[in-house]
């Protein structure tokens, strides 16, 4: 995974990617001590964690580097329907989603400088202004009234529009500096008693000797038919 991703200050670095994970009620993250070496190897050192204490079935990893973590492993631990009386061998469905990137709006509402600026007035671009830190202060005057707005674009994105320019409302005065995106799916997992598998097993293995015990049964046969012939 060689993209860049902007970072807060503006500036280009690795991009970090994410996922979370979706179970019924009762399966969790495995403990530590239910996990074995190869699978801990398959994990590596990543946090695993819970969604809410009381919603341990739905699990969130990351922001982790995505140029390392290109695939990410879950241990699952599955309920116990002998010991929980609502859970029962079923088929259940799984969903998860994955990211990667930064978001483009902050949990308070406020948009990022992984997004889209786009002109509020239209109008003729009178100044622009580059910020010490960064960014922009474009100045935007409306022909029909001569009224002014100043829209803030911050470090990152790369300025579209120039001085001078007529633009119109909502027209991008910025490129957009995102490069992460989302996908999801869904799937389905079968919570199985091994006493079933076992007996399936058995099964199968008692229709295979029965095949053969036929077949023997029939070479045996033809020989005997055979001998009374040439008798």
């Amino acid at each position: 995974m060689q993209l860049k991703q902007v970072l807060a200050n503006g500036k280009k670095g690795a991009l970090n990617v994410g996922a979370v994970l979706i179970f019924p009620e009762g399966f969790e993250l495995s403990p530590s001590d239910r996990i074995s070496p190869e699978m801990k190897e398959k994990m590596g050192n990543l946090s695993f964690q819970s969604y809410r204490p009381t919603k341990k079935n739905i699990l969130v990893i990351g922001p982790v580097p995505g140029q390392k973590y290109g695939e990410i492993t879950f241990s699952i631990l599955s309920p116990d329907p002998a010991i929980k009386k609502d859970v029962h061998f079923l088929k259940y469905p799984i969903y998860v989603g994955g990211n990667k990137g930064r978001g483009q709006i902050y949990p308070d509402g406020s948009k990022s400088n992984n997004t889209v600026y786009n002109a509020t007035s239209a109008g003729i671009v009178s100044k622009i202004v580059r910020k010490e830190k960064g960014g922009y202060e474009i100045s935007i005057t409306d022909t029909s009234d001569g009224h002014q707005v100043v829209d803030i674009i911050p470090p990152g994105p790369e300025l579209l529009v120039s001085e001078g320019e007529s633009i119109k409302l909502d027209q991008p005065l910025a490129s957009n500096p995102n490069v992460g995106g989302f996908g999801q799916g869904d799937a389905e997992i079968v919570l199985q008693d091994p006493s079933r598998v076992q007996g399936l097993l058995f099964f199968l293995a008692s229709i295979i000797l029965a095949q053969i015990f036929l077949v023997l049964k029939k070479k045996q046969f033809e020989k005997v038919q055979l001998s009374e012939m040439n008798f």
